[in-house]
């Protein structure tokens, strides 16, 4: 008895002793355990708060602008082809020269030409010999009215082609057939001209003081386009310089007339995704900077609002009832508004009704989300 006693008393003591070390462990797991929530709660506030921004309403000047891509070309330019086929025998411009309507630029290997204008001279002088001898015996009544005829016939037969191969080796003559300047390498003295649907182009005049953009637009843009809209661009090789112009033409059909089934190019062009439009725009370029074919990155200023009431882009969302924005209230709470939006640009949108200057909205947003823009104009928010 006195030994169960004692065992009971020895587990008492070790249970005792156990206690003494697990309670103090286990506190210091629960104190530990809520610094610890404490800290990650603390950690995702502030991540909350760094995605949270209060902004205002304001007015703002905004342009709306479709973006494209164009090439620069020269307005007015013709390519010099002959008029017979015939080896070059001379150019008389190179690349870069100015030239002049009427200017010499370039003489074909005429020698084949000439022998047959000498040998349609020789037969003039023959044909008016026998014309004025036969027109002499018919006078007396030496000859019948019919053979003076065919004397007639042929001495005017003869003067016409002798005056076509007149004009013909009047064409081994290459003149210039506007002022403007050489653009490009001109072909070399022994190349072939050839004449025809395939003509040899000796060389290209351009009249580089007036200049255009000939931009593609994509259709879902091409309906804000307007004759007269204005537009600023930029090139390559003038990177902070920004140039001007002003949108002339807007073709009616497609880049690739993919409406028009008898179109060659429809059907290899059907499957294409994206329809474009070309737009021509008339460039502003005063110190005569641009060059053909550079490429011109184009912002056409659809329409523009000034002093108009607008949010930032990143404040606008979308469901299936509409655009709204988080209006904040006091106390930190925010209430959803249906908004109606006018303009897009880049950075603001206008707001036509729902909202006052002076509102104060709560935006969220993520980082790794883009600003919504396409093709260097922000749309609609996504839906």
């Amino acid at each position: 008895m006195a030994t169960s006693w004692k065992a009971e008393r020895d587990g008492d003591k070790q249970m005792k002793s156990y206690l003494k070390w697990i309670i103090p462990l286990l506190v210091i797991i629960a104190v530990a355990g809520y610094f610890a929530n404490q800290y990650f709660a603390e950690k995702e506030k502030e991540k909350q708060v760094a995605n949270t921004e209060i902004a205002e309403v304001s007015r703002q000047n905004l342009k709306s602008i479709v973006s494209a891509t164009g090439t620069i070309r020269p307005v007015d330019y013709v390519e010099v082809s002959p008029k017979t086929t015939a080896r070059i025998k001379e150019v008389l411009v190179k690349e870069n020269d100015h030239v002049t309507a009427g200017q010499t630029v370039a003489i074909l290997d005429a020698e084949d030409i000439e022998e047959q204008r000498n040998q349609a001279a020789y037969k003039v002088e023959n044909a008016k010999i026998k014309h004025d001898r036969d027109e002499y015996l018919y006078s007396i009544g030496a000859k019948p009215k019919s053979e003076y005829d065919d004397s007639e016939y042929n001495y005017q037969d003869a003067q016409s082609k002798l005056k076509q191969q007149e004009k013909t080796l009047s064409d081994m003559i290459i003149t210039a057939p506007m002022d403007g300047v050489v653009v490009g390498e001109p072909k070399t003295a022994g190349t072939m001209a050839v004449q025809g649907n395939t003509s040899t182009v000796i060389m290209t005049i351009a009249d580089l003081s007036k200049k255009q953009i000939l931009a593609k637009v994509d259709e879902t843009d091409i309906g804000s386009v307007k004759a007269g809209q204005s537009a600023t661009f930029t090139v390559d090789s003038y990177t902070n310089k920004t140039f001007t112009a002003k949108v002339s033409k807007i073709s009616q059909s497609d880049v690739n007339s993919i409406w028009n089934t008898r179109s060659s190019n429809s059907t290899a062009s059907s499957s294409s995704s994206v329809i474009y439009y070309y737009v021509v725009l008339d460039v502003d370029d005063p110190e005569n900077l641009l060059l053909p074919a550079m490429t011109a990155r184009v912002e056409i200023i659809t329409e523009e609002k000034q002093n108009a009431v607008s949010v930032p882009m990143t404040a606008l969302k979308a469901d299936s009832e509409g655009t709204y924005v988080m209006r904040a209230l006091p106390e930190g709470k925010s209430e959803k508004v249906y908004v109606q939006v006018g303009i897009y640009s880049n950075d603001y949108a206008e707001i036509t009704g729902g909202l006052n200057e002076g509102d104060k909205l709560v935006v969220s947003y993520k980082a790794a989300e883009s600003s919504g823009k396409k093709n260097g104009r922000s749309g609609p928010p996504p839906m």
